[in-house]
This record gives C-alpha cells, sequence and structure tokens, in this order.
C-alpha cells in the first residue's frame, strides 16, 4: 500500500508563485518517474512536468521556463515550484509516483487558482 499527499495549494494573483508538494509512504520502492498532473473540469488530465530516475526533466510547453520540478527518491517526495502564474494554470494538480513493481500511485490533488 503506497499513500501519497500533496500539499501547497492555495489562491495565488497573476505573477506570483507557488510551491507544490507531494510525499508517498508506505509500502515504497525506488521510483522510476516522479511527476506533476493537472486538470481542470471537462479536460483530460495533462502532464505538467516529470523527473525520471537519473535526473531528466520534461515539461509541458505551456509552463517551460516558468516551472520548476525536484524530487527525491530516497525521501519520495517530488516538489513543483511555480513562478510567473497565469489564470489558465488553474487546475487542480496531482502527483504521480510509479515503477514497475508498484504502478502509479496517485495524490487527492491540490486545488490551485490564480485570479486578481
Amino acid at each position: 500500500q503506497v499513500h501519497v499527499v500533496e500539499s501547497g495549494g492555495g489562491l495565488v494573483q497573476p505573477g506570483g508563485s507557488l510551491r507544490l508538494s507531494c510525499a508517498a509512504s508506505g509500502n515504497t520502492f525506488d521510483f522510476e518517474s516522479m511527476a506533476w498532473y493537472r486538470q481542470v473540469p471537462g479536460k483530460q488530465r495533462e502532464l505538467v512536468a516529470q523527473l525520471l530516475v537519473g535526473g531528466s526533466t520534461t515539461y509541458a510547453d505551456s509552463v517551460k521556463g516558468r516551472f520548476t520540478i525536484s524530487g527525491d527518491n530516497a525521501k519520495s517526495t517530488v516538489d513543483l515550484q511555480m513562478d510567473t502564474l497565469r489564470p489558465d494554470d488553474t487546475a487542480v494538480y496531482y502527483c504521480r509516483f510509479y515503477n514497475i513493481i508498484m504502478g502509479a500511485h496517485w495524490g487527492q490533488g491540490t486545488q490551485v487558482t490564480v485570479s486578481s
């Protein structure tokens, strides 16, 4: 059993910053990837940023240069630093831990609202 919890969402003005944090606990193994996704009502969940074992990262085009993913596999934690936030970043953000043995494990989501 793996339990995943996100934190750090909230309301922020356009141009502001937020840092999301996520931790996995329980029967964890080394993860092959740690990632952040987001979803708005009526749309599919989309990948925002991914951190792979070995340290490589990928970002959605819409967040490149503004968001930074970081993580610690040994501690089963992953963060998302979000700068220069825009109203279209408003969504529920989910973190996901994956390895081939345990499969994918998702958190419950944290709301991020960017509005003046």
